[in-house]
């Protein structure tokens, strides 16, 4: 098998579909450009029997040749069969081909782009719904998978859906982007070999999509490889934005409102400051787009500590439409990456983005902590400064089920970060103030995330428990 950068979890369950005693209906979604096509065709790169890809906005009748030419491709005698009038028709020509398949091993069988198949009216899900249960249920050799990028389609029609595909789904695959580990591995394999901080800047800026670090030129820096993807002339990722939600989601306007009222405020925003912001409509359709984003990844909900669920934060965490709203989309700033890195916005982004990188590895920073195996709830704070009253807020803390909390403080520093006596009672009011203001008496502790690592003086020593570094993130 061609080797794969990370995705041990993913190969392994796909592998062993292949000693199960019985058929399998597998979705595989996730985001554009994550790699889910190649992902199943390297794994089962000998076991694929037929595959058929849908045409995007073709007819019925396009999408009907489009299967029956891929069938003919390995079943040449289907050539002298006509080209089916119905759905129903064509997964017929399918079964006669398989029934003609010697009868040892699994059988791989790939639609991909599922989504495009299903034109109105013509009976796509109904006839590939017979296909499955009554024809690959009664055998033990079949793996069925489909696989979209429509994100809108796979969880409307598969994951939601109480009828349909729903029911007959055996399995699914969500493909996220890679982690910061993953994203080294996938890096070394395409011969770039950089230090872990100038990973976790190319991380902050376009995240862990495969397609956005395929075919980056060895021997460059940083700043050179974001002006390549970004501002030069040929940018490929300065106009992905136009592209990726209308890819992901039907009636992606309002998707893109959304993430684009949520990108004005770093810590995130409540339905109602939401619905104010972008001058959204309170309703079903809201809700809907809310559970797109965040079943793909752009979005995170965060609980407030001990407040109830209409509280709840709406954190935009992907880390190119930050990017893209930061640095591209009003185009004021600087074409080049290296005037903008000498900016005050830069030096503001980058905290930022910082913070929803830890976000995202929130699973490595509990396992260093030891506490993975510890029940425990990632919830943010804040308290409103008032009239002879100073405020507060806490972006990210641990609250576990051990009567211990862990407050986060995220620093991304070029050098290791020095805390100075100020600071250092900055952040123990901080404590002070939170345990006031929720009551708790779980033992709180301050948890420093550096990208640099911590010089351990006095107030370093008084005032946090302990220290996470790039390392750590980068640990699974």
């Amino acid at each position: 098998m061609e080797a794969i950068a990370g995705r041990k979890e993913e190969v392994a369950f796909l592998e062993g579909l292949l000693s199960k005693t019985r058929s399998e209906f597998v979705a595989v979604y996730g985001r554009r450009r994550i790699g889910k096509t190649f992902l199943v065709r390297t794994v089962y790169q000998n076991k694929i029997v037929f595959e058929c890809s849908g045409l995007h906005q073709k007819s019925f009748k396009r999408q009907r040749e489009n299967f029956w030419l891929a069938l003919t491709e390995v079943s040449p005698a289907h050539k002298q069969e006509a080209m089916p009038s119905s759905w129903l028709q064509a997964f017929a020509q399918l079964k006669t081909y398989l029934n003609g398949l010697p009868p040892n091993g699994k059988k791989v069988i790939f639609f991909d782009e599922i989504s495009w198949f299903d034109t109105p009216k013509a009976g796509f899900l109904a006839a590939l719904d017979n296909f499955w249960n009554q024809y690959c249920t009664k055998r033990q050799d079949i793996i069925l998978i489909i696989c979209g990028s429509a994100a809108s389609w796979i969880i409307q029609k598969v994951i939601n859906d109480r009828g349909g595909l729903h029911n007959r789904i055996t399995q699914h695959l969500q493909l996220m982007p890679f982690t910061l580990r993953e994203t080294r591995e996938f890096l070394e394999m395409n011969g770039i070999r950089w230090t872990l901080r100038d990973i976790a800047l190319l991380y902050m800026s376009v995240g862990g999509v495969p397609f956005y670090l395929t075919d980056l030129p060895t021997g460059q820096s940083v700043p050179q490889v974001l002006d390549l993807l970004f501002f030069g002339e040929k940018a490929r990722l300065k106009n992905e934005f136009q592209n990726l939600y209308a890819a992901l989601f039907k009636n992606n306007a309002l998707h893109e409102r959304v993430v684009g009222a949520l990108a004005t405020k770093n810590m995130g925003m409540t339905r109602s400051e939401l619905i104010a912001a972008a001058d959204i409509p309170s309703g079903g359709a809201l809700s809907t787009v809310l559970e797109e984003l965040t079943a793909c990844g752009f979005v995170k909900q965060i609980f407030p500590v001990y407040k109830q669920r209409e509280d709840a934060l709406y954190r935009l965490i992907d880390e190119y439409t930050l990017f893209y709203f930061k640095f591209l989309h009003s185009q004021k700033h600087s074409s080049s990456w290296s005037q903008i890195c000498a900016s005050p916005t830069y030096h503001i982004w980058t905290g930022y983005a910082f913070e929803g990188l830890c976000l995202k590895h929130i699973s490595q920073i509990k396992s260093t902590l030891g506490i993975s195996g510890i029940v425990s709830n990632d919830c943010s704070w804040q308290i409103k400064g008032r009239t002879g009253q100073v405020g507060a807020q806490i972006d990210l803390l641990i609250d576990r089920s051990d009567n211990c909390i862990n407050l986060l403080e995220i620093k991304f520093h070029e050098q290791p970060f020095e805390m100075t006596k100020a600071y250092a009672e900055r952040l123990q009011e901080k404590a002070r103030l939170f345990k006031e203001h929720t009551g708790t008496r779980k033992n709180v502790f301050i948890t420093l995330i550096t990208a640099a690592g911590v010089v351990k003086n006095e107030y370093y020593l008084e005032t946090a428990t302990n220290n996470l570094d790039l390392e750590n993130l980068f640990r699974f």
